[in-house]
């Protein structure tokens, strides 16, 4: 069982998204994965390309239906 979850594990991860991050010192705009460094703000996200043209997709939510509440 152990071995199985090992192997099946890596498949269901998710690639790490980017986001554009903008300089506070002069406005410059870039995208990366992670913070550059302090002086950065994240401006916009979550991307699936590294040039932050392709945005992800959110799952919607699924709904909880209860049933006798109506």
């Amino acid at each position: 069982m152990l071995a199985m979850m090992l192997l099946v594990s890596p498949l269901l991860a998710a690639p790490a998204p980017w986001y554009k991050w903008q300089s506070k010192i002069d406005g410059k705009v870039f995208c990366a994965q992670t913070s550059p460094r302090d002086g950065w703000r994240r401006l916009s996200g979550s991307y699936k390309d590294l040039r932050c043209q392709k945005p992800v997709r959110e799952k919607p939510k699924k709904s909880v239906q209860r049933f006798g509440s109506e």
